[in-house]
């Protein structure tokens, strides 16, 4: 692992993993819950997290994008923290269009036409992440690459894969200590 990865690892172990007994929202059952945002969150964790996949980007082979963004809320902050280390601009998907104002699913400076990184803090089967592309692919952006803090799951690559999305993890659940899909 590289020096931020190895960073975010530690922040992980020390602040969000917790053991029991836990439904994700999958509809999976786990003995292990990840909550991200207990280090997403967190003003001393933004650049570890920024930088993290900023690294995991690189070790792909470095991925070109104008914006950042993906689901809100997770998202957010892992949105911010990328958009900070990259100098790329941010945006939020809604879960529904907002109906009054300007309306539509994206929040922020995103343009049609934008090169897109859509991100994630963990993911599981990814429902989030692909609820992020199509919105995105909706808008008029080209979605180059996906990546997520923690894949638990292991399943998502495939699925990206098959609609032509690059995907990056940071983190994968054995570097924490855990199975996949466990």
């Amino acid at each position: 692992m590289r020096p931020a990865q190895e960073a975010l690892a530690r922040a992980l172990r020390e602040h969000a993993i917790r053991t029991g007994e836990f439904v994700l929202a999958s509809g999976r059952r786990s003995e292990w819950y990840v909550d991200g945002r207990l280090v997403t969150f967190r003003g001393d964790c933004v650049d570890i997290v920024g930088d993290a996949v900023m690294e995991a980007l690189d070790g792909a082979g470095g991925v070109d994008f104008d914006a950042v963004g993906g689901l809100a809320i997770g998202a957010d902050p892992v949105t911010v923290a990328v958009a900070r280390a990259s100098g790329a601009r941010g945006f939020a998907v809604r879960k529904e269009a907002k109906d009054h104002g300007v309306g539509g699913r994206i929040a922020g400076p995103l343009e049609p036409g934008d090169r897109v990184l859509v991100v994630d803090d963990t993911v599981t089967s990814g429902g989030s992440i692909l609820q992020a592309v199509d919105a995105v692919r909706d808008y008029g952006c080209s979605v180059v690459a996906a990546a997520a803090l923690l894949d638990r799951g292991g399943e998502l690559a495939a699925r990206l894969r098959g609609i032509g999305v690059q995907y990056v993890t940071v983190l994968t659940a054995a570097e924490l200590g855990f199975s996949a899909g466990s």
